[in-house]
């Protein structure tokens, strides 16, 4: 019985303490010093909503850098297989899908000078008389591949 009531009285205490920093107001002091409320007030704010500060996303590396043909495709059935919203490894097609002969699947690219920081994974295959320098990008209609066209760049494989 003491033990409920020892529960019951610290969940009253903490359920005062969150009620208190909240909605009367009261400034809570961390270890560190920092008053919350200060702390919270220098927090930007979007449409009521306190957004918490993040670490920037890791830059990836380089591994190499090549000079490559670039073309595009979609899923109409008369650019690919009988299966033409799956990929040779087994994936459903997606925004970031490209097909290569030469890199592993999951091996990652960035083309810069068209699609800045944009990260591609390989996860599909051209056929057998495509260069192994051609990339094959997919895009979500037939007109945005055609759009697309042939294009030269240099691509950069990431870690």
């Amino acid at each position: 019985m003491l033990v409920k009531e020892r529960a019951r009285l610290v969940a009253i205490l903490v359920l005062l303490g969150v009620f208190g920093v909240y909605f009367l107001g009261l400034k809570v002091q961390a270890e560190n010093g920092v008053i919350m409320e200060e702390l919270a007030n220098n927090l930007p704010v979007i449409e009521n909503t306190t957004l918490l500060p993040s670490a920037k996303p890791p830059v990836p590396d380089v591994v190499k850098t090549m000079n490559v043909v670039l073309t595009a495709y979609s899923s109409s059935v008369d650019e690919t297989d009988d299966t033409p919203f799956t990929t040779a490894s087994g994936m459903t097609v997606q925004d970031g899908i490209i097909a290569n002969n030469l890199l592993r699947f999951g091996d990652k690219i960035r083309i810069p000078e068209i699609f800045g920081d944009k990260i591609f994974v390989v996860q599909d295959r051209m056929n057998q008389r495509k260069s192994w320098y051609q990339f094959d990008i997919w895009m979500p209609s037939k007109e945005q591949a055609l759009h697309f066209g042939v294009q030269t760049a240099k691509i950069e494989v990431v870690n």
